[in-house]
């Protein structure tokens, strides 16, 4: 009996000492980043839209830099970060969706799209540059200045998530 037992441990030993490089990280954030990356930076995202909401820039930046603060232990640098965000709203954009009867429509929906462009310092291949897009739909009878607030800040959690999977998450 202690002879199985032995050989069982002396075996499980090898297995786990044969390749340390082995590693199983876990976070309860998301967060999946290389141990070398220790600080970031978001820069400044202008309104290249035809259609500019005037504090959406500011609202957009400041949104995903709390997020990546919340939710990952990486320090802020104003510039030269570990990894760094940077890019530019480049929709904006009411569009009526649901038509009835009459050609009026009974839903409108907003869009954004921001185009992102992501740097990892530590590891370049995980480098790109897309374009991110979320929206909501509203009943078309409310005036659009009493739902617009609420809508872009729905929209810009949605597209701080989706910024957040695509990077920092390795979604």
């Amino acid at each position: 009996m202690w002879r199985k037992f032995l050989l069982v441990a002396i075996f499980a030993t090898l297995i786990f000492s044969i390749s340390p490089s082995c590693k199983i990280s876990y976070s309860f954030t998301g967060a999946n980043l290389s141990p070398e990356v220790k600080t970031f930076s978001v820069y400044y995202f202008p309104n290249r839209a035809r259609l500019v909401n005037p504090t959406l820039s500011q609202s957009l930046t400041e949104q995903l830099r709390e997020k990546l603060q919340r939710q990952t232990s990486l320090n802020e640098m104003s510039e030269n970060g570990d990894i760094e965000f940077e890019g530019q709203i480049t929709g904006y954009e009411f569009r009526p969706m649901a038509v009835q009867k009459d050609d009026l429509s009974s839903q409108t929906r907003l869009t954004i799209t921001i185009k992102v462009k992501y740097t990892n310092h530590k590891v370049p291949e995980d480098d790109f540059e897309t374009n991110f897009t979320a929206y909501e739909d509203f009943d078309s009878s409310l005036p659009i200045s009493s739902v617009e607030d609420e809508l872009t800040t729905a929209i810009i959690e949605k597209l701080t998530e989706d910024i957040f999977n695509a990077t920092i998450a390795n979604w």
